[in-house]
């Protein structure tokens, strides 16, 4: 267990067998979570919105059944899009009912 200390403007060093454990470096993220007993600290990746967006059409013209030109507009398609996500995440969360 690593024992770290709280400096300047509330900012935290972690070990570097920790760094390199988990590989992460400078500019990385890391999400911070309170759970019972403490503080969680998670590794996260953050891609930019606009790339992301382009390396998923550029995945989507490589699909061999492409779909028909849908007539929703973008903002619609991308709503339709999460609300898929999220049905999908809540029945994950489930517990199976066997």
């Amino acid at each position: 267990m690593a024992l770290l200390k709280l400096r300047r403007f509330a900012q935290l060093t972690l070990p570097v067998d920790l760094r390199r454990q988990f590989n992460l470096a400078e500019g990385d993220y890391v999400e911070a979570q309170a759970v019972k007993d403490g503080i969680l600290l998670k590794p996260v990746s953050v891609v930019e919105r606009q790339k992301a967006g382009k390396a998923l059409l550029k995945l989507l013209t490589r699909v061999h059944a492409k779909q028909p030109v849908s007539k929703l507009s973008d903002d619609e398609q991308e709503q339709l899009i999460v609300k898929e996500v999220k049905a999908y995440r809540k029945e994950k969360q489930r517990p199976s009912q066997a």
